[in-house]
């Protein structure tokens, strides 16, 4: 391994120490992440739009501030990918769709600017789902996004190119977005950490829908603790966003480890019934059994999701029309099958079927609070099958059983969201595939702090073992694939 592969590897928050302590060059670590990027990128297609000439003069702006000696912001110097579901200034932002190929915005969005504020780089634009419609980083526009764990296998979605650019170290950080799993799926797929936090916790103005809470922004990275350096980073009160409040979170305070001695941990392998294949039940229940060994309490149990599958996807079908009806209408040629699907079957329904859409999810996001007063977290997979392969658009059935719709098998994910749950995706080892397999740490709304605490405490025990640390892909065999 050559100095720059063991720079690539290196946890975002060591590499913004070095570079404070001029101990790295942020020039070097940017011609580094273009190089892995060069020799990958073609492989996985995770960035859709590189960003190079600029991020190479951003890093000697960089370079020259640090030593110069000026105020450092929290991610100074660090290479970023921004989904493209993101407005850049300046950058192509398609949404990974045909109707936006040619589309350079004239400013940046809100989190994107706190990005910039706080020094980061971005090295490029990561692939998505058309519109983030899908578990599968698959569009008409880009094409598929790969699996580094194993290249004729999808990446997850929506937040695919993130996560494979991570996972082998195209870039330091990353950001995402999740809805139905946008971020959890793809970490859990691709051995990553991703953050889904409590609505308008990353001010999200751009939404389309804007008094809607289950879409949020959220970050992505290697670890929690990098994952808490980009919410740091990003976080704030904005306006224009309506979710959008003052956060209860420490802007200058790393988080810690929370003592798992001391607190209660539901383990909910299908929260409620949600499909899951029979091998990962039996996985869960295995690589559960090191956290049962140090926990004060891990009771198996499940919340109370009556009703959900329903309010999911008449409320999703209802935000796509507004979103998306007038494209449907006009441009169907040229529009991808996820986005044409959840207008048209929104269209199917009528004014009783939102109303009690709308009850069930109330009802939803209640008794999970309510649950909060007994236990800390929950913990449940983070996936309900393993990676599958590009031909497939979706999972159309899990051990024998169709799925109603093209999102079911993401009932894992989407189901949280219905109760307005912040959410924690650690890797947790391998299945017997030797795909990555990972698990989400779940909480109330208005506790992310709390849950990031515990998925650090979670993430450190795994490491103690073969079974449950963070797996890698093999950089050398993906280089050797491309050669």
């Amino acid at each position: 391994m050559d100095k720059d592969d063991e720079m690539l590897d290196l946890p975002a928050t060591k590499l913004a120490a070095l570079i404070r302590k001029k101990e790295l060059s942020p020039v070097a670590l940017i011609e580094a992440s273009i190089a892995r990027v060069k020799s990958l990128n073609p492989i996985l297609n995770a960035i859709v739009t590189d960003n190079f000439e600029a991020a190479r003069i951003e890093a000697k702006a960089a370079e020259k501030a640090v030593l110069e000696g000026d105020e450092l912001g929290l991610l100074h110097g660090l290479p970023v990918g921004v989904k493209d579901l993101e407005i850049t200034k300046g950058l192509r932002t398609t949404f990974g769709s045909k109707l936006f190929a040619d589309n350079i915005p004239e400013r940046d969005q809100s989190s994107v600017a706190a990005l910039r504020r706080e020094g980061a780089i971005i090295i490029g634009k990561t692939n998505t789902p058309e519109f983030g419609a899908g578990g599968n980083t698959r569009n008409l526009l880009f094409g598929v996004t790969s699996n580094p764990f194993d290249i004729s296998k999808t990446s997850g979605g929506s937040s695919g190119g993130a996560a494979a650019g991570l996972a082998t170290g195209m870039m330091a950080l990353a950001t995402g977005s999740d809805y139905g799993g946008s971020v959890r799926t793809p970490s859990g797929f691709c051995g990553v950490a991703g953050f889904r936090p409590s609505p308008g916790t990353i001010p999200a103005e751009d939404k389309p829908v804007s008094l809607s809470p289950f879409s949020v922004l959220g970050p992505m990275a290697r670890n929690i603790s990098d994952i808490d350096l980009l919410l740091r980073a990003q976080l704030g009160a904005d306006r224009r966003d309506p979710f959008s409040v003052a956060v209860d979170y420490d802007l200058e305070l790393p988080i810690e480890a929370a003592d798992l001695s001391s607190i209660t941990i539901l383990l909910s392998d299908d929260l409620d019934g949600a499909p899951l294949c029979a091998e990962y039940r039996q996985l869960f229940a295995e690589k559960m059994q090191i956290l049962r060994s140090q926990a004060f309490d891990t009771p198996d149990g499940h919340p109370d999701f009556d009703g959900a599958d329903n309010a999911f996807e008449v409320l999703r079908g209802v935000n796509f029309i507004a979103a998306h009806g007038q494209k449907v209408s006009q441009h169907k040629d040229h529009l991808g099958p996820f986005v044409i699907d959840n207008v048209e079957r929104g269209l199917a329904y009528n004014a009783a079927d939102i109303a009690l859409a709308h009850s069930q999810q109330s009802k939803i996001a209640k008794a999970w609070l309510a649950m909060f007063e007994e236990v800390d977290a929950v913990i449940a997979p983070a996936c309900s099958v393993p990676p599958f392969a590009h031909e497939n658009w979706t999972v159309s059935e899990i051990d024998g059983t169709p799925m109603p719709t093209y999102m079911s098998w993401l009932a894992l994910t989407y189901r949280p969201t219905m109760a307005l749950a912040c959410a924690a995706a650690i890797p947790c080892g391998l299945d017997k595939h030797g795909l990555p397999f990972g698990i989400q740490v779940l909480g109330p709304p208005g506790s992310d702090r709390k849950i990031l605490n515990i998925a650090l405490a979670i993430e450190q025990l795994f490491a103690t073992t073969s079974q449950t640390k963070r797996p890698c892909p093999d950089i050398t065999s993906l280089r050797e694939i491309g050669a």
